[in-house]
């Protein structure tokens, strides 16, 4: 399962994205929020950070308007390597080298075709498992 989240300024990208996922039959675990009204990023995505951390979700989508705020709460929980991707190739890398678990997307700057593809190929792709990354996401953990 899938942990989603964003806020005002990601829902719109949020929805395209499950969607995408409903599309796919991949589960996922909506965290909010639930429409265009102003609200605080923190809230939504530091609750699929935390589904992802305990295990809860198998991996996490969170989605503000540039990404960057909403990726730096899911990387102040324990566990979590969130990744704010706007292409392709930075979605593999991060899969295959760093093993992130959650990705960013940028509502305002992404649009939904792109933000599919990149969220196609964060699911697809596998860590590596070669010892010098697991080497260094045991140093990023420590």
């Amino acid at each position: 399962m899938i942990a989603v989240g964003s806020d005002h300024g990601g829902y719109a990208l949020k929805e395209a994205v499950k969607k995408h996922l409903t599309e796919r039959g991949i589960e996922f675990k909506d965290f909010g929020t639930d429409g265009l009204a102003s609200c605080d990023y923190p809230e939504f995505g530091r609750a699929a950070a935390e589904a992802v951390a305990s295990g809860e979700c198998e991996k996490g989508i969170v989605i503000c308007t540039t990404g960057i705020g909403i990726s730096i709460v899911a990387n102040k929980v324990k566990g979590i390597r969130c990744a704010l991707c706007s292409e392709t190739t930075t979605a593999r890398l991060t899969r295959e080298h760093n093993d992130a678990n959650m990705l960013a997307l940028g509502g305002g700057f992404t649009g939904e075709l792109l933000a599919n593809e990149i969220v196609d190929v964060f699911l697809d792709t596998e860590f590596s498992g070669l010892e010098k990354h697991s080497r260094r996401i045991s140093k990023i953990e420590d």
